[in-house]
């Protein structure tokens, strides 16, 4: 098996996409986070309004800056220019809340980091703001959805 960022050598590279063409592409991820019903019963309308503000506007800010920083965080990511960012947080039962991230793309390589860093960053942050109500949070499970536009689409 090789690995697109290793040279010959077994020396790591960043992928050469000058020859791809350039193509419309989208790539949605999604993360379960466990918040507890400690956490949640605070919630009022789908929000929570911290001393650090309100935690799901926030968080949902905080994921948008972690999908545009994602070259900075992932060595061997290209740096893009992002065409757009969809980020939407739901409360799905009495202990859990679903990340969704959504980034669009026109560009010769993919955006599964950058909606995979999205989510992170999203929840990372929802933890943050919530950790002085409960430490017991988890972030459970962050995957990729789907991805098109490429020479491989992914729907899971």
């Amino acid at each position: 098996m090789s690995f697109s960022h290793l040279n010959p050598d077994g020396n790591p590279k960043m992928v050469n996409v000058s020859e791809k063409k350039i193509t419309k592409r989208t790539a949605i991820a999604k993360g379960l986070m466990f918040l507890g019903a400690k956490v949640i019963s605070n919630f009022t309308n789908d929000e929570l309004m911290t001393k650090k503000g309100p935690v799901f506007q926030t968080a949902i800010i905080a994921g948008i800056q972690g999908v545009k920083k994602t070259s900075e965080l992932i060595p061997m990511c290209h740096p893009l220019m992002i065409n757009g960012v969809d980020i939407d947080i739901k409360i799905i039962d009495a202990e859990h809340v679903e990340v969704t991230c959504k980034v669009t793309i026109e560009g010769k390589t993919g955006v599964e980091m950058e909606a995979l860093t999205g989510v992170s960053a999203t929840c990372l942050t929802i933890y943050d703001m919530c950790k002085s109500i409960s430490q017991k949070m988890v972030i459970k499970e962050v995957k990729l959805i789907e991805k098109t536009g490429g020479k491989s689409d992914i729907h899971n």
